[in-house]
């Protein structure tokens, strides 16, 4: 059986139609693996084709009992198929004319047997030609009028082909280009290295936003010019090795000095402490070897024993200042590392002289504010310090060369006593008691790999901590040279006249394992600037805060002050052998302030809408536009200072704010409240999940002391699948507490399943690229564990939208990967079935799986927010987890290719904005930083790819850190402008506060998701319930291998919030 037509236009052939570059066919057919749902037809979006006479079914048609139409042939007229509700399960082909292919409600997912849908001369997506594209992030461009030329072409794994036609980026202002003098010995651009094959093209900026008020805002960034130059880099080998840059940089400062005038034809060399070497013109060699004799100089100022060096010099490459221009003239695609690398090392090479560095970052005691004594450090508690220093970093960015400078401070151990650091560290007081076993371990830890220096040598001697020794002090001996037997008291005694005031505590061990030299603790003095590179507890985290939070205004001074103080362009090596110039003055940018979105209430309210003003709003006379209902709930208490009427007060206070904003709760809970031992959390939990059965919330006052947090969480959602909220016992004895239990209200809503507020545009379905057609927003993060965990898992989780077009429901999933990953490994996975064979997997198909049961759709664009990713992973991480994404996509239909947006949200940068003036009003919040909604694209910007600041959020207190989004991928089309906005409104759709954030929600979901899975592994917690207020002591033998599994009752609400 078959309906006949004419030759009409058919939708995919040899692509002459006028189609836009990144146009591509919506939904291909093939087999699927898509779970049945309920209901046939769903919502699903069309696949369309040509359009032809031939009519197939303008009523009601079921397909799927029509085996026998093999073919559906349009003909040169407008044709439909499936005009009405069609379910076209088993139409083996269409092919046709000018026909349609599912104008009305088509469920393209259940087309398992469609190869293909194919015709004649029409605008077709794809030219003639072998394409398989089933992995490809982004092809576009092609010459004709389809998206890919004819050919024989198989792109199965290439990350992104750059479209030819994409928008035009901005031109460099030749003012901006001037600042750049470079030579007129230029090399021609058919003569440039051809970019690596081997490099992902990122995506290009598609212009510069419009929309919004524009203010002028100041950004820690300097402009940098450079004179013209010639570069080159040399290889540096010193012989014998050595580990230490300080040393290294001694050593090559005396080569210096000592052959400058002789060999080196009077150049003045930028050294990076390691194997490089940069000089602003050629040596008068290509290789050369130096012997360099070095003392080290002791504390005192003595010298110690001489040592001889040979150091060899060899030409490696030279760097060209002409590819900076050319990359800022878009003429050459890749970044020039190796040009931007030598003025780096220049310009950082002074301070390294002068201060202690760590990483881009260098830290001094003596950069304390001006009129406030010793304010370049100060204690945070338990043997731990902070020092004030600055970032320092190069950057290419759209106004040329820019130098960004931040404030900074640092932990640092105290440089006190070891048995001073005891006393802060184990908080003990009687050092003549012999330590405990665990607080010995705990201080070997902590005390590993120290320098200190030794008081019996009146500091002028320094060794390094191996270790302590594993019992006290006085029942240590060894072998003397001569054979005798003696204790370490008695040899301290002897020698050194000194008598051993702490003889309970160990003794610090040097030296390795079978040579081992033992000192007494009370000798041994911390040496000063040594990195605490352990993780601050939460009252140290809090010093650190309060000592180091400045408003903007004085941020920005201090940053001004670090500039004029470093004063580059008085530097010789900096200014006269290398011709840079740092300009002194913060650059002035013109920015927009976004208008915040209209947020949609539920109209029973009294009011039905809030309109944000900086960046806040409240719910006074408003109702949860859907608010859960919750049948089943009860209370349990395991503090001691909370009796049962407080707990009967605050339950009735929390449940009456819970019913005034619009959730349904019943108010008599499941079964009565009740407390509990605070040591005996298992069995009560376990205790209330058999007694009240289908419990839909249990609300948990938790102990008066911490660590506990993370013990109910586990046991609720991977063992019980209980959905819980904890309150702090402070917070539960406090009465006429109403903005604590409208919050509490906010997360408790959302963890029923219900939606606090959602964007008045995404109920008018006037938000561009998502509410036309099925959109699923995604966030990612990985987390690590502390520093001092070398085998404990990171934990990556992915949280997706479930609610289009609302999008405000996000369910989460974690997994555990290989130690420090940054990869997410589980988006796509093949697992070993019951029956030996493979099946797929994944959180991508997991999450898909579940969106299309929430809402009858597939989705047709991805929006996937990546949070900590660093710019040097951006193309490693865009290709596997790209790659990834349309595994996963494959297999759950094949050639189901949807339209992907791929966006790292950066917060650990250094770049701050400013208001161009302090204190007005119209300006600034009321912390007195740059307004919410404030964007920059321009200028301090990368300078021809996809990326962008954007504050979002009102101050609190300190400066606001914007968040950098950079776009990698974006196969949806979008404008600067819309992304612009799409992000800044979803910043207002935070389920846990009234509000806007400073991190579009589904990258700041993933970050609480993976926090939250840690709790599963470790044993040891603050309460508390978001990585600032973690404080863990967990050692490796206490995580587990695995992360237990999240139930699914639990898995499909906002359990996280």
């Amino acid at each position: 059986m078959s309906n006949r037509g004419g030759g009409g236009r058919g939708g995919a052939g040899r692509g002459r139609g006028r189609g836009r570059s990144d146009q591509r066919q919506e939904q291909s057919s093939g087999p699927v693996s898509w779970p049945a749902l309920q209901t046939s037809g769903g919502r699903g979006g069309p696949v369309s084709g040509g359009g032809g006479r031939g009519n197939l079914g303008r009523g009601d048609l079921t397909a799927t009992q029509v085996p026998s139409v093999p073919s559906v042939t349009g003909g040169r007229g407008r044709g439909n198929v499936g005009t009405g509700d069609l379910t076209a399960t088993h139409v083996p082909s269409v092919t046709g004319g000018r026909g349609n292919v599912g104008t009305g409600d088509l469920t393209a997912t259940q087309v398992p047997s469609v190869p293909s849908v194919t015709g004649g001369r029409g605008r077709g997506n794809v030219g003639t030609g072998d394409l398989t594209a089933t992995q490809v992030p982004s092809v576009s461009g092609g010459r004709g009028r389809g998206n890919v030329g004819t050919g024989d072409l198989t792109v199965k794994n290439v990350p992104s082909v750059a479209s030819s036609s994409s928008a035009k980026v901005m031109e460099s202002s030749a003012s901006d280009l001037a600042k750049l003098q470079i030579t007129e010995e230029k090399k021609p651009e058919k003569n440039l290295p051809p970019a690596s094959s081997k490099a992902v093209t990122l995506q290009a900026r598609p212009g510069f936003g419009k929309i919004g008020e524009k203010v002028m805002v100041r950004a820690n960034h300097f402009l940098v010019q450079v004179a013209d130059r010639d570069l080159y880099h040399y290889d540096v080998s010193i012989s014998p090795e050595v580990t230490s840059k300080k040393v290294n940089r001694e050593v090559m400062k005396i080569l210096v000095n000592t052959y400058r005038e002789s060999h080196l034809n009077q150049k003045l060399p930028a050294y990076d402490g390691r194997k490089s070497l940069y000089t602003a013109g050629a040596l008068p060699f290509e290789s050369k070897e130096f012997v360099v004799n070095w003392k080290e100089e002791r504390a005192d100022g003595s010298f110690g024993k001489e040592r001889q060096f040979k150091v060899a010099i060899k030409l490696a490459s030279r760097p060209d200042l002409y590819q900076i221009q050319q990359f800022l003239l878009k003429k050459q695609r890749d970044y020039p590392y190796d040009a931007v690398q030598v003025l780096d090392v220049v310009l950082r090479n002074g301070p390294l002289d002068k201060f202690v560095s760590i990483g881009r970052s260098f830290f001094s005691p003596t950069f304390g504010r001006d009129n406030v004594p010793n304010d370049g450090r100060g204690e945070l508690g338990e043997g731990v310090e902070y020092w004030r220093g600055y970032f320092q970093s190069l950057r290419l960015t759209h106004m040329g060369l820019s130098l960004n400078v931040d404030v900074s401070a640092r932990s640092f151990y105290e440089p006190i006593f070891v048995t001073d650091f005891i006393c802060k560290f184990l908080n003990v007081r009687d050092l003549n008691r012999p330590l405990r076993d665990s607080d010995r371990v705990k201080l070997k830890k902590i005390l590993k790999s120290l320098k200190v220096q030794l008081a019996h040598w009146d500091f002028t001697r320094s060794t390094k901590i191996s270790g302590i020794s594993n019992c006290p002090i006085s029942q240590l001996s060894f072998t003397l040279e001569d054979g005798t037997q003696t204790t370490v008291i008695r040899y301290f005694a002897d020698k050194y006249n000194y008598r051993v005031e702490f003889p309970a505590l160990p003794a610090i061990q040097s030296g390795s394992d079978a040579k081992p030299t033992y000192i007494p603790m009370e000798l041994c003095r911390i040496a000063e600037g040594q990195r605490y590179t352990k993780r601050l507890n939460e009252r140290q985290v809090t010093s650190l805060l309060r000592a180091t939070c400045q408003r903007p205004e004085e941020r920005e001074k201090a940053i001004n002050k670090m500039v004029t103080k470093n004063n580059y362009n008085k530097l010789d090596l900096v200014s006269k052998e290398f011709g840079i110039s740092v300009k002194q003055e913060l650059a002035l940018i013109e920015a927009r302030v976004l208008p915040p979105p209209v947020l949609k209430y539920h109209e029973s309210g009294r009011e039905n809408t809030a309109n944000p003003r900086l960046g806040q709003w409240n719910m006074i006379n408003k109702k949860m536009v859907n608010g859960a209902k919750i049948d089943y709930w009860t209370c349990v208490n395991f503090s001691t200072r909370i009796d049962r009427n407080k707990q009967q007060a605050f339950c009735n206070s929390l449940i009456g704010m819970c019913t005034s904003k619009g959730m349904t709760i019943n108010p008599k809970p499941v079964i009565p409240l009740i407390s509990y031992r605070p040591d005996s959390i298992e069995e009560a939990l376990d205790d209330i999940h058999k007694r009240a059965s289908g419990l839909q919330l249990l609300i948990v006052v938790l102990p008066d002391f911490t660590g506990t947090y993370g013990k109910i969480k586990r046991i609720c959602e991977t063992e019980l699948g209980i959905v819980s909220q904890c309150c702090q016992p402070r917070q539960v004895a406090k009465e006429h507490n109403q903005q604590y239990w409208e919050n509490v209200a906010l997360k408790i809503n959302v963890k029923a399943g219900g939606r606090n507020t959602v964007l008045n545009d995404a109920i008018r379905l006037s938000i561009p690229l998502i509410t036309d057609r099925p959109t699923i927003i995604m966030g990612a993060d990985v987390t690590h564990p502390q520093p001092g965990e070398d085998s404990s898992p990171s934990i990556a989780a992915v949280v997706a939208s479930m609610d289009w077009p609302e999008i405000t429901k996000y369910r989460a999933l974690v997994s555990t990967q290989a130690h420090r990953e940054e990869i997410i490994q589980d988006l796509y996975k093949l697992v070993p079935n019951q029956q030996g064979g493979l099946v797929h997997a994944g959180m991508i198909r997991e999450h898909f799986i579940a969106y299309r049961r929430a809402t009858g759709r597939i989705p047709e664009r991805i929006i996937f927010f990546r949070d900590g990713v660093s710019e040097g992973q951006f193309s490693q991480v865009l290709l596997h987890e790209m790659t990834a994404i349309r595994k996963a996509c494959n297999s759950l239909q094949e050639k189901y290719v949807p339209r992907v947006t791929f966006v790292i949200v950066q917060k650990r940068h250094h770049t701050r904005l400013f208001p161009a003036q302090h204190g007005n009003n119209k300006m600034t919040d009321r912390s007195g930083n740059i307004l919410p909604g404030t964007v920059v694209d321009t200028k301090i910007c990368h300078p021809t790819e996809f990326d962008f600041y954007l504050n979002s959020h009102a101050g609190i207190q300190g400066t606001s850190r914007p968040a950098h989004y950079h776009v990698l991928l974006d196969e949806n089309g979008f404008s600067a402008d819309a992304l612009q906005i799409l992000t800044n409104n979803l910043c207002y759709t935070f389920a846990r506060c009234t509000r806007s954030v400073s991190v579009v929600p589904p990258a700041y979901y993933a970050h609480l998701a993976a926090f939250r899975a840690r709790y599963y592994m470790e044993s040891e917690m603050s309460d508390g319930n978001t990585s600032r207020t973690r404080n863990t002591t967990t050692n490796v033998s206490q995580v587990a291998l695995h992360l237990p599994e999240i139930k699914d009752n639990v898995k499909d609400v906002m359990f996280y919030c």
